[in-house]
Parts: structure tokens; C-alpha cells; sequence
């Protein structure tokens, strides 16, 4: 068996093991191997390396094993993810129609940004399309609301990988993000002018759940020659606006 081969069959396994502690509640090793078709052992590494991911979780007393929390955070991620899209859309569409430019919703995914939700207004460049679209924390307006909000740890590991240029005007100075950050954390909004593209500025404002974590990016992005630097901070009013009331419906302040 090739070496791919052997690591599609490993994650086909270790599925079917979070398969069957859903069906079964809890298991011993004996039972998911029994189950899976597999030696002891197998079930044993698969079993361990679900555990140090947090999927599944030993009862030392009964020696069996359960799904895990981790579990729990996958699942309300993909909830919440479905729910930012769902809830957003409209509202992106209204801001898009009053705006007449192109309107996303964006998400924290691992260490960037992806685009959940878009909508165009009138005047939207056609070509433009970011939705699924994986952007930079560092050099976009969603980026910078989503990494002002994100645990340490992001920033520590989007540093250390180094802040890469994309135009003249991309910020690769630590110290300089850190301060757009903290910013953007006080005043409510990030902006970016022509630093992911030349010609191309955004606003954005965070989306909060009901418990006040951020989990989305509302922006509002366009050609500079309409959305000039100077326009950018009462744009950043009507972002806020549509950002705050998505929050509402995300259960926040309610």
C-alpha cells in the first residue's frame, strides 16, 4: 500500500471510530476494533491520536472511550459559520444596494480569512469575486478585524511566519500592525488602502455572537477612485451599523 493510500485509509478509520462512539455513546478498545475490523493496536493508535486532538475522551475508571469536546468546537464552528452566512446575506445585500459596492462576510480559518458571504451593489467591479476566497490577516480590512479579536497565539504565528508584502502599501511592520489593532479594537473598524491590491480599499467591522466573541467580519470593499482614503471613516459608520445589527441577530445584546 502506498504511503498515500495508507494515510487515506488511517483518516477513513479514525471517521469511522467518531462514527461509532456517536452511535454507541462509549466503547473499549476491544469493541472499536471488533467493530472496525482492525488489531487492537490499530485501534489503539487511531484512539490515542483522536485523544491528543481532543475528538475523543477517556474515562480512566471505566477504561473507555467518548467523544470529546473538541468535538463540540468543531460542531458549533460549523453551526456558527452556517448561521453568519444565513443571518448575513441579507443584510449584505441592503448594504450593498445603499453602498453600490461589493459586501462580504468573513471568517477566522486557521490563520486567514475566508469570505462566507458576498453581495454587489450597482456599481461593484464584476471581477471581484471573493467569496470562498482565503485572504491575508495582515492586508485586509476582515483580516485585521478578525486578528484585533483572535487569541494570541495567531498573531504570535502569523509573525513568526513574517508579514508578506503584496503591494507598496502592505503593512510589514510588527509594530505598526500591532498598533492598526489596537486601533481597530478601540474604534470599532479596520481599513485598508490598496494594501492586498493596488487600487482597492475596504472597511470592515466585527461580528459579534451572544456572548460578545468575535466570529465574522462585515466589509465593504471597492476601486479607490470611488472609495477614497478620505470616505473610508463614514463608510466605516454604515459598516458598523450593518455589523452591529448582524450581531443582534447573532443573539449578541439582545
Amino acid at each position: 500500500m502506498t504511503d498515500k493510500a495508507s494515510a487515506v485509509q488511517s483518516v477513513d478509520r479514525a471517521v469511522s471510530v467518531l462514527e461509532s462512539l456517536a452511535r454507541h455513546g462509549e466503547a473499549g478498545v476491544t469493541e472499536i476494533a471488533e467493530e472496525l475490523g482492525v488489531h487492537k493496536s490499530t485501534a489503539f493508535r487511531l484512539l490515542g491520536a483522536l485523544e491528543n486532538r481532543g475528538l475523543v475522551a477517556q474515562s480512566r475508571e471505566r477504561g473507555k472511550y467518548r467523544l470529546g469536546a473538541g468535538m463540540l468546537r468543531l460542531a458549533g464552528a460549523a453551526a456558527g459559520r452556517l448561521d453568519i452566512s444565513q443571518e448575513g446575506l441579507p443584510l449584505c445585500r441592503d448594504l450593498a444596494d445603499e453602498v453600490g459596492e461589493t459586501v462580504n462576510i468573513a471568517i477566522l480559518d486557521d490563520d486567514a480569512a475566508v469570505n462566507v458571504t458576498q453581495a454587489r451593489g450597482a456599481a461593484a467591479v464584476a471581477t471581484y469575486n471573493w467569496l470562498g476566497r482565503r485572504t491575508p490577516l495582515h492586508a485586509t480590512s476582515s483580516g485585521k478585524v478578525l486578528l484585533a479579536h483572535a487569541p494570541a497565539a495567531v498573531g504570535k504565528r502569523l509573525l513568526a511566519a513574517g508579514l508578506e508584502r503584496f503591494t507598496e502599501h502592505t503593512v510589514t511592520s510588527p509594530a505598526v500592525l500591532d498598533a492598526q489593532l489596537g486601533a481597530c479594537a478601540e474604534q470599532g473598524y479596520a481599513v485598508v488602502v490598496e494594501e492586498l491590491e493596488r487600487g482597492l480599499n475596504a472597511v470592515a467591522a466585527p461580528v459579534r455572537s451572544y456572548d460578545g466573541t468575535v466570529i465574522g467580519a462585515l466589509s465593504v470593499s471597492g476601486p479607490a477612485y470611488r472609495l477614497g482614503e478620505e470616505l473610508l471613516p463614514a463608510l466605516a459608520k454604515r459598516t458598523m451599523a450593518a455589523a452591529d445589527e448582524l450581531s443582534r441577530r447573532m443573539g449578541h445584546g439582545g
